[in-house]
């Protein structure tokens, strides 16, 4: 039986922390957290005991990782590698053209290839990896796995509603291990709801922030989007809106297959998918269930599994919905982070 204590993990694309706190909440201890964006250095400090390593990771002497992983029992490469295709300026320039083929397909998923090639150089004895799901069905996918040979592996994909958090999110999970055999169960613990994981917070209006808390700040709705939202059932759709307020997109064909714009989150359900554009009542169903505005950027991370206290940005930093939204949406949710750790923690023990 081997000591939990000694697991060692280095997380890859760390982005705001969302993996590196789930699986130190876990029991491991995550020693290095990589990002190439600058802005992730301050939540990774603040709210981790990892170091933060700002480089990107094509640049990355693998040496950087195998000196974190010194005199660790047990070694854990994580990380959730950007994928082009479904970051936010891929889903822009799709709207103003037509998607490249051929070479350009081998850079969308390149990051991915790049993780395959440090778990080779580095070989550690455990890895992760949470990604989109298409992913799965692409090449890139199939080289990542031979990456991974000399590992035990499995991967699924899992609904983030079965791991406990409150967020219709799907995600691609794969975990290698060394030591033996290791499975990815069908998880399905108890659902939690938006209500249990916003509904205390202290009621703010569009444009408005709580003087306690500056991430608890909701984006401004202009006269008609707030005309819209008071017109909005929550669980509903802009069909439930008088004719006079629908958008001229929604009078299209194309109008009826974005049935979920311009909605509202039930209290009683899951959120959608937190993405990096979820302050924007106009953006999907990202209004608030009762109070007419969108979610706040504080309501954003706690959908996404991160405590109420978790700190973005410094005290004297202004917030940026942009900034945020990036930050927060593009997070592996806590929840999940944590319950991966919980698993390899339990293989490791029993191994």
């Amino acid at each position: 039986m081997t000591d939990r204590g000694n697991i060692v993990g280095v997380d890859l694309f760390c982005g705001a922390g969302g993996l590196t706190y789930g699986l130190e909440r876990a029991g491991i201890e995550v020693r290095l957290a990589i990002d190439v964006d600058k802005s992730c250095e301050y939540p990774i400090r603040r709210n981790t005991k990892a170091s933060f390593l700002h480089r990107d990771v094509d640049r990355l002497n693998p040496s950087a990782i195998t000196d974190a992983f010194d005199n660790a029992k047990v070694s854990l490469l994580a990380g959730c590698a950007p994928c082009q295709p479904f970051s936010t300026y891929s889903r822009s320039a799709k709207r103003h053209g037509p998607k490249r083929r051929g070479r350009g397909d081998a850079e969308d998923w390149k990051l991915v290839a790049r993780f395959g090639e440090l778990i080779r150089k580095t070989q550690p004895c455990l890895v992760t990896m949470e990604n989109v799901p298409p992913l799965g069905r692409h090449d890139a996918f199939s080289e990542l796995l031979g990456y991974l040979e000399g590992y035990h592996t499995d991967y699924r994909i899992v609904e983030c509603c079965s791991i406990g958090l409150p967020q219709k999110r799907m995600r691609l999970v794969v975990v290698a291990s060394k030591l033996g055999p290791i499975h990815l169960p069908e998880f399905d613990l108890e659902r939690t709801t938006v209500r249990s994981a916003i509904g205390a917070l202290p009621a703010i209006s569009a444009g408005g922030h709580d003087p306690s808390d500056k991430l608890h700040r909701a984006s401004r709705l202009s006269e008609i989007n707030l005309a819209r939202i008071r017109a909005s059932k929550p669980g509903g759709t802009w069909r439930d809106w008088p004719a006079e307020l629908r958008a001229a997109c929604h009078a299209r064909d194309t109008g009826e297959t974005y049935p979920s714009v311009y909605g509202r989150m039930a209290w009683d359900g899951p959120a959608p998918t937190i993405t990096t554009q979820c302050f924007g009542y106009g953006n999907g169903r990202f209004g608030h269930p009762e109070q007419d505005r969108a979610i706040s950027l504080r309501e954003a991370a706690m959908l996404q599994g991160f405590p109420r206290n978790y700190s973005f940005i410094s005290d004297d930093e202004e917030p940026s919905f942009a900034k945020l939204g990036r930050l927060i949406g593009n997070a592996v949710p806590v929840t999940l982070g944590e319950t991966i750790g919980r698993l390899l923690v339990e293989h490791v023990e029993a191994a």
